[in-house]
């Protein structure tokens, strides 16, 4: 079992910038590819971001591409993501999850664990 606990959320206005955690114990080791999604009042759950296992290689969905970078402190078995020039549409509870699947995921069937989420609300 993997626990991920998120952090980091909060109340920002719009252009505004957030560092969200994702800290990481239990089975550590068998996280491999790990990711964000998001899902906002009503709607499904999002792919935002991927990282693999050494880092080196990322994905970000089209919406926050050039805004948002995900990273990972495999010491610390954290994962990190900084959102800049935040906007209202960004607003939703992001949750961050872990897959044994190595590779870049980005469906969210493909991860075994999940945290319970940070609220990140935009005003405009």
């Amino acid at each position: 079992q993997v626990q991920l606990v998120e952090s980091g959320g909060g109340l920002v206005q719009a252009g505004d910038s957030l560092r969200l955690s994702c800290a990481a114990s239990g089975r550590t080791f068998s996280m491999l590819t790990m990711g964000w999604f998001r899902q906002a009042a009503g709607k499904g759950r999002e792919f935002v971001a991927a990282i693999s296992w050494s880092g080196g290689s990322t994905d970000y969905a089209d919406s926050v591409q050039g805004r948002f970078t995900i990273s990972r402190d495999r010491a610390k078995n954290t994962l990190y993501l900084q959102m800049n020039n935040l906007k209202p549409e960004d607003t939703a509870l992001y949750v961050c999850a872990s897959s044994d699947r190595g590779g870049i995921r980005t469906q969210s069937y493909q991860y075994a664990y999940w945290g319970q989420g940070t609220q990140v609300t935009v005003s405009s």
